[in-house]
C-alpha cells in the first residue's frame, strides 16, 4: 500500500508546486485597485458616436489618445481615422484600462473627456477640418476674491 501512496503523494506536491502563482503580489491599495480593474477586463478601446451618424471618436481608455473615425458605405476614399490627441495624456506609470471617458456635449462637435483617476478633464472637439480638431485642458479656475 505504501509504495503505491507514495508515488501519489509526491505526484500531487509536483503539481501544487507547478500551480503556484510566483507573480508579484500588490503591495498598496492603488496597486490592488488596478490590479482588480485589469483583472475584470475593462475594455481598452472604446467606440464613441457623435450626432453625426458617420463619425465616431475612438478613446484608448487607458492613455487618453483619441482618433476621429468615419465609415462610408460609399467607398473607401471616404472612410478614414484622424488623430485628435495622438499623445498620452498621461505618465506611462498609471496607465489602467478605463481611466478616460468621454461625455457628449449639446454642441455636435464638443465632448468632455475626463479622467477618473485624477479628475483632470478635456475640451475635445472633432471635426472635418484638420485646424478646428483640438483637445484642449479644462483649467480649474482660481478662486475668485471679492
Amino acid at each position: 500500500m505504501k509504495k503505491i501512496v507514495l508515488p501519489f503523494m509526491l505526484l500531487f506536491l509536483l503539481v501544487m508546486v507547478g500551480c503556484t502563482d510566483n507573480a508579484p503580489k500588490p503591495t498598496s491599495k492603488e496597486e490592488v485597485r488596478e490590479q482588480l480593474i485589469q483583472t475584470y477586463d475593462i475594455e481598452r478601446f472604446k467606440l464613441f458616436s457623435t450626432q453625426n451618424m458617420w463619425t465616431f471618436i475612438k478613446l484608448d481608455t487607458q492613455t487618453g489618445q483619441m482618433w476621429q473615425v468615419q465609415y462610408s458605405v460609399k467607398g473607401d476614399e471616404e472612410r478614414f481615422e484622424y488623430d485628435l490627441n495622438p499623445n498620452p495624456l498621461i505618465t506611462t506609470d498609471r496607465k489602467v484600462n478605463g481611466r478616460f471617458e468621454l461625455y457628449p456635449t449639446q454642441n455636435i462637435y464638443n465632448f468632455i473627456l475626463l479622467d477618473r483617476i485624477d479628475g483632470k478633464t478635456w475640451q475635445v472637439q472633432w471635426s472635418f477640418d484638420e485646424e478646428n480638431r483640438t483637445v484642449i485642458p479644462i483649467n480649474r479656475a482660481a478662486p475668485s476674491t471679492n
